[in-house]
């Protein structure tokens, strides 16, 4: 019986050609999914990492947040504790979140805004929603996007960008670039987080003027209610909220308002003068309000009778570092701050609770999605990242875990004369294996080594002690080792121009 549903739940792959249609009786063994992914939110900012069961999987103290409804939620599910954003800024992990591949396949090898044409989802790629689509889903994406190349295209003003600043941020998404999603509300990138605005599915704006995570929760709890008859029942659905907050800026903190920067800011790394320190009060509220917004979609799902043939994911697009390491960035950097997500997954009576250490990369997780939902069969030839769904539903199945995760750190590259970036500089890479995080930076003009970051995070869980190259030439060794086969698979630029051929055997 179980080799007959897989090969039922494969074979819908063929009718992509169908204009996204499957018969309803194939449909109906087929889950739910709903993929959750706030901006920014860092794996240590959860509180049940500090509670029985969970504190002694990992080595690092908690951020003190409430995160009630996420406690719960991870004693029902599957908990990484080292997923891992491999390029960690918004753009390029959502080009991998969607595609699969690192972002030099992608199309975003850079955060996305109107000065650079180079950095947009590629239109030719089959994206995640694209399979879900073509195997009989309903496809609904909420929230932020950030994946496009901002154009002049805005409905209401036809021939002007949605937003006046120069370069444009924010974008609209036409119907031809939505990759299978049939249900639209959306926007590009957007920092007014009181003040949000969306696209829907026709091109027209709407402006609820509500906390945007809260307005969010609510239109996909509108959703899953159908209201309005705005997807078919008899489908299953696959829904991404791209929730903003706990993305700066940060200007709501009631709850945190009178605790002392030292009790936020719990971590040794972490330097409470600093300038940026008070905004950790905002930083923990906006994860608390993340918490409630993500528990009205579950109650909802509870409620409709939904929650138990639904797969739901909770995770972020990158960290956030808050005052640690004295760096104002707070992402695209190697620290576990930045690279470190949360992921968790939970699909009653399907998979089993408990605590991975399964280092999963930005591109691993759409054919682990697909993989979940029994769509492996589907997962286009292109994408680079790996399924690991066999592992979420048996932590014993018989397939070979990943030694380590890639380290991407891209810049501008050449402008022309008009300013606009035609090419992006690979300024850093590196590799995070189960104990150590190794950084390489080069150059512009020789690509030559300038700077190193090497850490035992199982002696040094804070990366507070950057560690001699030349003092540890072993591990070294074998961390270039492993990240040129990566950089070598991917056909990165670094292996494609030799760059630091001398340290990594290609």
């Amino acid at each position: 019986m179980k080799t007959q549903l897989n090969i039922l739940l494969g074979g819908l792959g063929l009718f992509a050609l169908q204009g996204c249609k499957a018969p309803q009786a194939e449909q109906s063994v087929q889950p739910n999914v709903i993929y959750v992914f706030p901006d920014q939110y860092r794996n240590q900012a959860m509180e049940f990492w500090g509670q029985e069961g969970f504190r002694e999987k990992v080595n690092f103290r908690n951020d003190p947040v409430h995160t009630p409804r996420l406690n719960d939620f991870a004693r029902e599910s599957v908990v990484l504790t080292s997923a891992m954003s491999n390029c960690p800024l918004s753009s390029p992990h959502r080009g991998s979140l969607l595609t699969g591949m690192y972002p030099n396949k992608s199309g975003i090898p850079l955060n996305c805004n109107s000065s650079r044409p180079i950095s947009s989802l590629r239109e030719d790629a089959v994206c995640v929603s694209d399979v879900f689509c073509n195997a009989g889903y309903d496809c609904a994406y909420f929230g932020k996007l950030h994946a496009d190349f901002p154009t002049p295209n805005d409905p209401e003003r036809p021939g002007q960008y949605v937003e006046d600043r120069v370069p444009a941020w924010d974008a609209y998404t036409p119907k031809e670039r939505r990759h299978g999603f049939n249900y639209w509300y959306s926007y590009g990138t957007f920092d007014e987080h009181k003040n949000p605005h969306y696209w829907d599915t026709e091109g027209r704006r709407h402006d609820p003027r509500e906390w945007s995570p809260l307005h969010e929760s609510g239109k996909v709890v509108s959703y899953l209610k159908n209201e309005g008859n705005v997807r078919d029942p008899k489908k299953p659905f696959f829904i991404m909220v791209g929730m903003n907050p706990p993305h700066s800026p940060y200007r709501s903190f009631n709850l945190y308002k009178n605790q002392p920067l030292d009790s936020l800011l719990v971590r040794p790394n972490a330097d409470s003068k600093m300038l940026k320190a008070e905004s950790a009060r905002y930083y923990f509220a906006s994860v608390t309000g993340v918490d409630r917004a993500f528990g009205q979609i579950l109650d909802a799902l509870k409620e409709l009778g939904l929650d138990k043939n639904t797969i739901v994911v909770f995770a972020s697009d990158h960290g956030e570092t808050m005052c640690s390491q004295h760096t104002e960035d707070p992402k695209n950097s190697p620290y576990s701050e930045s690279m470190n997500v949360p992921f968790l997954v939970r699909f009653p009576d399907k998979i089993k609770p408990r605590v991975d250490d399964l280092m999963l990369s930005s591109p691993d997780i759409m054919p682990t999605l697909l993989g979940l939902a029994g769509l492996a069969d589907s997962i286009p030839t292109e994408v680079q990242g790996r399924n690991y769904a066999p592992l979420f539903f048996d932590e014993k199945a018989d397939i070979v875990r990943p030694t380590g995760a890639l380290y991407i750190q891209n810049l501008d590259g050449e402008k022309d004369a008009e300013g606009m970036v035609r090419s992006y500089f690979p300024s850093s890479r590196g590799f995070k294996s189960a104990r150590y995080t190794l950084a390489l930076y080069i150059d512009r003009e020789n690509h030559k080594l300038v700077k190193s970051l090497l850490f035992d995070d199982e002696k040094d869980p804070y990366q507070m002690n950057n560690l001699s190259l030349e003092e540890n030439q072993e591990v070294v060794k074998d961390l270039c080792a492993e990240m040129g086969k990566v950089l070598k698979e991917i056909d990165d630029p670094w292996y494609k121009e030799g760059i630091l051929k001398d340290m990594i055997p290609y």
